[in-house]
């Protein structure tokens, strides 16, 4: 059956919250984020990513990172598009210090889509969430720039008189040294980045038109520690740990992709893409750092020092490599027979080169002792040799070959008078570097009852892959497995909306339950933000948890936000019985919201609140005898890290903008917005903990959990600007 009546037509758009002017969105699993949201949220990690982590699945406890956790899943498992376009993250990232800029640009960005999972079958093949970004087109000359005390951007677009060309450029660089100075140490800090961004277009005619995106980064960390001091412990046994450093890091980032595109329209029923895209991630990772250690516990009354636990140092090294590059092709086509129907079918090739050589050890020394040689009593001949806590090293270099595809299918319908939308589809990927071929079917099914109330019900799920790649190959010992296998998740959620009024304004509280099956896991530990895997398919696991959020106006005029979620996620290695995997999130509160002055309202604040339970990464990793991590400790020993407890503010007043502060003529006249802003990074100077620094005593064999610190408060000016 066509629905052919206009009303009805716009009531079926409702249904898939299509807007006009938009790309057309037929995942129903989809979030849509506000662009404007984006820029204006104060964050550290970058805007759309910032705005995620207030969302209730989305979780994150590095304020400078712009990775997030989705469900329990870890950083790798999240897809992230650029108009379509699959774009990758550097891969020897160790600590969010590193990360510098994420590489979404808010000023660039037209619509921002966020599933956090049961996404359809033309997203590719990742177990958590999927993130797509679409770029905009300017419609006229513009330009617009942000200086502040981290870093600066400026942004240019223009469109030719006879509309068929478009361009949008932007540049950023940023300096966190600032920021880093609040941390609890005296280090010399340097890190420097740095993007450039393209976004152009080209009409040729009604049925033709080609564009091109392009992108260039490069992230410069530099980091010279002198000396850090750490207290810890209770209010009984008060610790605190001296560690004087000698030695340097330096590490360097460089990204460059570039995607051009065609797109044919025949008619208003068929659409045509061919994409050809290009990607080079070059990374290098060098340090060579020795550190000296004295803990010691405090008198908690006096204050005085009664006992030194310990006194060593250790040696950390690390040269490591590493260069990726992928090229390829994709092409999609979208068929249309009516406004309530799409068939889509897209096919990828794609040639990856992966070069990586990887040295990297620690030498740890206590009181004189080697370690991790067994204690002996001074003056006891101890003839067995000195050993590496851990070696790492390996040089591989594979050129695989991956070919994936997918055909779905949309419909909007009515079942008597009662709305609904199924989407249902199937994906399947070949990469011939473990010879694996992988089936993901999906599906999608929505109906909005004809009731009084404002309801919609959604159920989503199917059988969802890890393909696997550079992280997930590379065993302990630094050589990629080519036996490895792609992770898999069975999932279904269950998930209502429900629209409502409330004084007089419009609200919608979203509730989704789901859970996960997986199987093939493999197991990994979490350092900062760094993930290190096993390299095998030893374990399995399952996840589960609820995701509520109320969205609406809490303020006339702008919109607002409260979520929260409990889920947890475990994993059973070798048989051994379920733990809590190093992800597993339990519960976790958050907030967004607006305000402005009603007599003023060109005076406006935003605030990010975020309460979430550590995570169990807090557990000691111990090494076998060869010095590779052994995943049996998680079982002898379950600690958590503390709660990540942050507020973020930012406040601003807005001096000219076309609405209420128009300014006519003179030199003043040439601005359509002029904001000077105040941002407040981490409000409360709450101290969170990323990790733990694991110090043993060496006379006892405990293990003492020195926290690694977060950044503290930061206040920042910035001056935003477009003409």
């Amino acid at each position: 059956m066509l629905f052919v009546k206009a009303e009805r037509e716009t009531q079926i758009q409702e249904v898939v919250f299509q807007k006009k002017g938009k790309p057309k969105v037929t995942d129903l699993t989809s979030v849509e984020i506000s662009t404007k949201e984006a820029q204006q949220v104060a964050s550290l990690s970058g805007g759309v990513e910032g705005l995620l982590k207030s969302l209730p699945s989305v979780n994150s406890n590095a304020e400078l990172s712009s990775q997030y956790m989705v469900r329990g899943g870890n950083y790798d498992e999240n897809l992230i598009y650029i108009n379509d376009i699959e774009i990758y993250r550097p891969f020897l990232i160790r600590n969010s210090l590193q990360e510098g800029m994420s590489i979404i640009n808010p000023d660039m960005v037209q619509a921002i889509n966020f599933s956090a999972g049961g996404f359809e079958a033309k997203y590719g093949d990742k177990m958590s969430s999927a993130l797509n970004i679409y770029y905009r087109q300017p419609t006229k000359f513009e330009l617009s720039g942000e200086a502040s005390l981290i870093g600066a951007r400026l942004s240019t677009g223009f469109t030719s008189k006879d509309k068929k060309l478009t361009a949008l450029v932007s540049g950023r660089y940023r300096n966190t040294n600032l920021v880093l100075n609040t941390l609890k140490e005296d280090t010399d800090f340097n890190p420097r980045y740095m993007d450039f961004q393209s976004y152009i277009n080209y009409k040729i005619n009604t049925k033709w038109d080609i564009s091109f995106i392009g992108y260039w980064s490069k992230n410069d960390y530099q980091m010279v520690p002198k000396v850090k001091e750490v207290e810890f412990g209770s209010l009984l046994t008060p610790l605190k740990l001296n560690v004087f450093y000698n030695g340097q890091e330096d590490d360097q980032y460089k990204n460059m992709m570039g995607t051009a595109t065609v797109n044919f329209k025949p008619n208003k029923k068929w659409q045509f893409t061919l994409d050809n895209f290009a990607y080079q991630n070059r990374e290098r990772e060098y340090y060579s750092i020795a550190s000296g250690y004295m803990l010691q516990t405090f008198d908690p009354v006096t204050g005085e020092p009664i006992t030194s636990y310990d006194v060593g140092g250790q040696i950390d090294h690390a040269r490591n490599d590493l260069l990726v590059r992928t090229y390829g092709s994709q092409f999609k086509t979208r068929f249309s027979p009516d406004v309530n129907t799409d068939y889509e079918v897209g096919l990828k090739f794609e040639k990856e080169n992966l070069k990586d050589f990887t040295n990297e050890w620690q030498l740890v020394d206590s009181l004189g002792y080697n370690t991790p040689r067994d204690w002996t009593n001074p003056g006891t001949l101890d003839p067995s040799q000195l050993r590496l806590r851990y070696h790492i090293t390996g040089a591989n270099h594979i050129q695989p070959t991956r070919i994936s595809g997918y055909a779905q299918y949309s419909k909007k319908f009515y079942w008597g008078d009662n709305r609904v939308f199924l989407n249902a589809g199937v994906r399947a990927s070949h990469w011939d570097f473990n010879n694996e071929t992988i089936i993901s079917p999906r599906a999608q099914f929505a109906i909005k009852p004809n009731w009084d109330m404002d309801m919609l019900f959604k159920l989503s799920g199917g059988v969802y892959y890890q393909s696997p790649f550079y992280k997930e190959i590379k065993d302990l010992d630094g050589n990629f497995n080519p036996n490895i296998k792609s992770q898999r998740s069975m999932q279904v959620i269950l998930a209502n909306d429900y629209e409502f009024k409330m004084v007089q304004r419009p609200f919608k509280l979203t509730t989704e339950l789901y859970y996960k099956k997986m199987d093939n896991l493999i197991p990994y530990y979490l350092d900062n933000v760094r993930i290190r895997y096993a390299g095998q398919n030893n374990s399995e696991g399952y996840a589960y948890g609820i995701d509520t959020r109320l969205f609406g106006e809490f303020v006339p005029g702008v919109d607002s936000w409260v979520s929260a979620s409990y889920a947890r996620v475990y994993e059973n290695i070798d048989g051994r019985g379920y733990i809590p995997r190093p992800t597993d999130p339990r519960f976790k509160f958050s907030m967004f919201y607006q305000d402005y002055m009603p007599k003023f309202p060109s005076m406006r604040v935003n605030l990010t609140l975020v309460y979430a339970n550590g995570l169990p990464s807090g557990t000691p990793i111990s090494l076998d005898e060869n010095g590779k991590p052994d995943f049996s400790a998680p079982y002898k020993y379950q600690r958590t890290l503390p709660s990540y407890k942050r507020v973020d503010i930012g406040l601003s007043k807005v001096f000219i903008d076309q609405k209420d502060n128009k300014v006519n003529g003179g030199f003043w006249g040439n601005f359509r917005e002029l904001t000077l802003g105040v941002q407040i990074f981490n409000a409360f100077n709450i101290l969170n903990t990323v990790a733990n620094q694991w110090v043993t005593d060496v006379s006892t064999g405990y293990n003492y959990p020195v926290p690694v610190r977060l950044t503290g408060r930061f206040f920042n000016v910035k001056l935003e600007f477009k003409l």
